[in-house]
């Protein structure tokens, strides 16, 4: 059966409008609803399913249905996300646009109404209007005067409001994590920024920046799914980024400062994932916000970094902008007037951190202190900084940058005041105006109270040098601020209680006097009170705070350290010996690196050539990584999209298959259905509910036909019994009374059946006579035709005789001629064939002569070839022969030369003096280079030759036959020699240290070569003597020892090296 008239989409519009024009628009939905989310509707193609969508989500705005238009966006999004992107996104903007209407024409509605209560009231409330202020009238207003504002707003546009942040909420969750709605995604969370700012929705921003936290986490998770986002993409990942900074933006506007921070970590999650790197303009924004949430949450200290990392990017964008590297759309504002004020409140700020720490002290809390370090650890890692930043480490990064000169004079002035000068009794006096200017500033006026803990530390401090005790009233006067910035006496004790217990003062207080006492005991510290804690001071000991003198405390503490200075500059003075052993090791250092400083830069280059190789090396893998990956990623999508058109295949399947499923159960559920209306035609049917149709299957319905059946058999023989019986007893009631009249009966019966017979018989008397009659005349008139038909068939007879001889002897000539021919035909097909077996036989003939050739001509290459190789075998023997003997004549030169070495030694040792290879004679600790064909001379020989005033020859050494031999061919190995005479023969040069010791093989040496002599060798200055074969060390100190002349006389050489030569050729050589 074909689907209902209103399951296609044209009919459900139409229809969706006939019930909108009646005044039934929420059936109107819901029919909209019912087609969109229904299974028949994932066939129907996206351009005639888009206006209905459209219309769906336009009755949701209107009637507030937030659910419906959820569902039927999921089933849209899921019918459509494959095939037309565009449409979703059409859909969507559509229903946002929709719900944003929808909250304007509210508040212009809620403006009205409250404007005409107000004139109304205004109108209508006053009797008098010279008298219009009433005791009534002001009672009211101060009880309900700005709520009905409220109440009107509660009642009119909060309901559009809270449909409006579920519209961003659904739309963003159907969006989420789908990389070709991706863009959409982003345009969206940024309205939803947008209105949580614009309508100040605190709580509803909160759960939005959740949701987007929790949408990127899922993201990660499920990240092999199909049309997933990847995070690894710059493009995703920069616009990941801009919603982060717009969050930060907004976080920052509504003063909602924690999740300022968690958008902050966000971002820096983000930053760490990007391979891109983040616009400077960016990045400044980052840490303009960075600036605010710290100075918010009165971390002074990494406010005051936040501002150096900002002044910094500030000059690096300045400097990229100058020299072309960065666009200045792309970078922030970097005026003098910029740079200026951000150098003004680094400085500022960096002043304004606590030399006291405010926090508490840690006690027996140590996970507290731990939890401290964590959360310095995360913020330090936020500024992207190395180390956790320090007071100190911020005045001295921003002296090396020049900062002085370039903040306003006021701060500058204060600087000098808290950090260089020295002036306990004017210290407030002289900061006073610079408090005032500062005061003046909306920016800078919150780093005033942070200012005067710095200032009364630095008072009590410098204090503490110049006095013991003090008045209370003394230093109340002392610390006097200009108005409205002043200071009171409990602030003051409160601050000295303070520094106390973080032990970066030491000042004890008599109220009884109203006296400060500062500690003058010497074995106390004050530094040390709470050492290595993160809750004490925030500056370290060597501050740059003036000192005129050390206290008692410090001298004792570093008494020892001072004494250990004296006593070595006492040294000094007393025994020049240590200066001069100091400046001859100083000496022989610098002569050391002067002597290793052309190799030192050798290795330096050669490390700067692998330094670049390794960079092109390590590039040319990270590009051919990023192909690898952009290889894989292609497969993946390819796989993805081969899983995803397998899936909507298998879909389909499914949804045919269900489809006919259902066309197979509502086909049986209609026979089913005819088959139970037949069963219940008649008085009496079967009791079947509409209802168990669904659980009624064909068995059952069998069955029930059956029961039926047989029901209707037993109700038939049952009337059919009774019939019976009735019929019986009338029957018998008529037999008896027909028995009465049966006599009567017959003879009336038989007297009627001889009076018909007598009729019949004599009426078939009288045709049969009359019938006789005509035949006979008949007879009488035809006889006279017989003659006249006797001649007309003879003439007939003879006429067709000779058109069937005529026509039987065409048919035996064509019986004639076409044996002919098929006579003619089978004997040419017999000499054809004879022919084509004859042309078989001769080309069979051809190709075994061919094959007999073939083999033939195989068989004497064969022949000839192994005879070749007979002959080159036995030429081969002969030679092999002929290099055995060689090397057996060069094995006992080897061994004859061996033995002469053996003998020199034992001589040389008897004597007990080193013999130097070149005066050992022949040479014999270096193996005579082989006579190789085409080797040339080494640079050993040519020296020797030019030494000896001989010319250098520019021939060859030619090749021995040896060298083309077997391994036994080759030169014996040398003798492993005593390690006393290694380092003459093989060892590498020595080198000439001043001051150098002999080692203990020369020891060794010396003893077995004295005979038991005491006396050691003397320290060695020089390198002995080598003479090892080509090593390129050590040739410019020893002469060339003279070698042997190979015996070429009886080597025959046989051509080049490697190659075969006839012995036709070899002959003729």
């Amino acid at each position: 059966m074909p689907p209902p008239p209103h399951q296609k989409p044209e009919n459900v519009l139409k229809r969706a409008h006939e019930l909108m024009g009646v005044g039934q628009s929420q059936a109107a939905l819901v029919l909209l609803h019912e087609h969109i989310t229904s299974k028949r509707s994932r066939n129907v193609p996206i351009t005639s399913l888009e206006p209905v969508m459209l219309l769906l989500v336009e009755q949701s705005v209107e009637q507030k249905k937030g659910k419906l238009a959820k569902d039927a966006l999921y089933q849209y999004k899921n019918i459509s996300q494959n095939t037309n992107i565009g449409t979703i996104e059409l859909v969507l903007k559509t229903f946002i646009e929709l719900a944003e209407a929808k909250v304007k024409n509210a508040q212009v509605k809620a403006d009205e109404v409250q404007s005409s209560l107000e004139t109304t009231a205004a109108t209508a409330s006053i009797d008098d209007l010279e008298a219009s202020e009433t005791p009534e009238s002001i009672l009211l207003s101060t009880v309900s005067g700005e709520q009905s504002r409220d109440r009107t707003d509660r009642a009119i546009v909060t309901p559009w409001l809270k449909f409006l942040w579920e519209t961003y909420r659904t739309v963003l969750d159907i969006l989420r994590n789908n990389a070709r709605l991706e863009i959409m995604y982003q345009s969206t969370a940024m309205q939803a920024f947008e209105f949580c700012q614009k309508y100040t929705r605190k709580t509803e921003f909160r759960r939005l920046c959740e949701l987007l936290r929790n949408h990127v986490q899922t993201a990660a998770k499920y990240s092999a799914q199909m049309h997933a986002i990847n995070l690894n993409d710059p493009d995703t990942l920069q616009r990941h980024l801009e919603t982060r900074f717009q969050q930060l933006n907004v976080a920052v506007e509504l003063e909602l400062w924690q999740e300022a921070f968690r958008s902050v970590e966000d971002i820096h999650t983000l930053l760490n994932l990007s391979k891109r790197p983040p616009k400077n303009i960016m990045m400044a924004n980052y840490y303009e916000k960075l600036t605010r949430i710290f100075l918010v949450g009165e971390n002074y200290l990494f406010h005051a970094a936040a501002w150096s990392r900002y002044y910094n990017l500030l000059r690096q964008s300045a400097s990229m902008v100058a020299t072309g590297q960065s666009k200045k759309s792309d970078s922030p504002a970097t005026t003098e007037a910029d740079l200026s004020k951000a150098a003004s409140f680094v400085l500022l700020s960096a002043l304004a951190i606590p030399v006291i720490s405010t926090s508490r002290s840690r006690g027996a809390l140590v996970d507290i202190d731990e939890a401290k370090k964590n959360k310095n650890s995360r913020l330090t890692h936020l500024l992207g900084m190395a180390q956790a930043p320090t007071r100190a480490v911020l005045f001295r990064d921003a002296m090396s940058k020049g900062l002085l000169k370039r903040a306003r004079p006021e701060i500058r002035e204060l600087y000098n005041i808290l950090e260089v000068d020295f002036h306990p009794l004017s210290i407030c006096k002289k900061i006073s105006p610079i408090l005032v200017q500062i005061g003046a500033d909306s920016e800078m006026e919150k780093y005033v109270l942070p200012l005067q803990q710095v200032i009364l530390t630095r008072l009590f401090q410098q204090l503490s040098q110049v006095y013991e005790t003090v008045d209370l009233a003394f230093v109340e006067n002392q610390a006097q601020f200009p108005e409205p910035f002043q200071v009171t006496r409990d602030t003051i004790e409160k601050f000295i209680m303070n520094g106390n217990k973080k032990g970066d003062l030491a000042i004890r207080m008599d109220h009884a006097t109203g006296v400060l006492s500062f500690d003058t005991d010497v074995f106390s510290s004050t530094k040390a009170i709470n050492a290595g804690s993160s809750s004490g001071s925030a500056e370290s000991e060597t501050s740059s705070v003036q000192r005129l003198q050390n206290t008692p405390s410090e001298i004792v503490r570093t008494q020892l350290t001072r004494l250990a200075k004296a006593l070595y500059v006492t040294c000094q003075y007393i025994d020049p010996s240590v200066n001069e052993a100091r400046v001859a090791a100083q000496q022989a250092a610098y002569a050391r690196a002067k002597a290793g400083f052309d190799q030192e830069h050798r290795d330096t280059l050669a490390r700067k050539d692998i330094i670049a190789k390794r960079k092109e090396e390590a590039s040319q893998l990270q590009a051919a990584k990023e192909k690898e990956d952009a290889t894989r990623k292609r497969i993946k999508a390819a796989q993805l999209q081969e899983a995803e058109n397998a899936r909507l295949a298998q879909e389909t399947k499914e949804r045919d298959e269900k489809r006919m499923k259902a066309e197979l159960d509502r086909v049986r559920k209609a026979e089913m259905a005819k088959e139970i209306a037949a069963l219940k035609l008649g008085p009496k049917t079967i009791n079947i509910d509409a209802e168990d149709l669904e659980n009624l299957d064909a068995g059952r319905l069998r069955a029930l036909k059956l029961q039926q059946l047989e029901r209707e058999k037993n109700d038939i023989n049952e009337k059919m019994r009774i019939t019976a019986k009735r019929i019986d007893h009338l029957e018998r009631a008529f037999r008896k009374e027909e028995a009465k009249k049966l006599p009567e009966d017959y003879a009336t019966q038989r007297q009627r059946d001889l009076e018909a017979y007598e009729k019949i018989k004599a009426q078939t008397l009288k045709d049969a006579e009359a019938k006789h009659k005509d035949n006979v005349e008949l007879k009488h008139r035809l006889t006279r035709l017989v003659p006249f038909y006797d001649s007309f068939k003879e003439n007939i007879v003879e006429r067709r005789h000779d058109e069937f001889e005529k026509r039987r002897r065409d048919a035996e000539k064509e019986l004639e001629k076409q044996i002919a021919a098929r006579r003619k035909e089978f004997r040419d097909r017999k000499a054809r064939e004879k022919r084509e077996r004859a042309e078989q036989d001769r080309i069979l003939r051809e190709e075994e002569e061919r094959a007999a050739k073939e083999a033939e001509e195989k068989l004497a290459r064969e022949e000839k070839k192994r005879l070749e190789f007979a002959e080159l075998k036995a030429t081969r023997e002969k030679e092999r022969q002929e290099a055995l003997e060689i090397a057996a004549l060069q094995e006992r030169r080897a061994e004859e030369a061996a033995e002469r070495r053996r003998k020199e030694k034992a001589a040389g040792s008897s004597r007990g003096v080193p013999m130097d290879r070149a005066e050992s004679g022949s040479g014999a600790g270096t193996r005579p280079p082989l006579p190789l064909a085409g080797a040339k001379l080494g640079w050993r020989e040519k020296e020797k030759l030019r030494a000896e005033g001989k010319e250098v020859p520019a021939i060859t050494r030619t090749e021995s036959p040896a060298a083309r031999a077997s391994p036994m061919g080759r030169a014996p190995p040398t003798e492993r020699v005593d390690s006393n005479e290694r380092p003459a023969e093989r060892g590498p040069p020595r080198l000439a240290l001043a001051g150098g010791k002999p080692s203990w093989r020369e020891r060794e040496a010396a003893k077995s070569g004295g005979a038991g002599s005491d006396s050691a060798p003397p320290p060695r200055n020089l390198p002995p003597p080598m003479a090892r074969g080509r090593s390129g060390r050590g040739e410019e100190e020893r002469e060339p020892a003279p070698r042997p002349t190979p015996a070429s006389d009886s080597l025959k050489p046989s051509g080049g090296a490697g190659k075969f030569v006839p012995p036709h050729l070899r002959n003729k050589s």
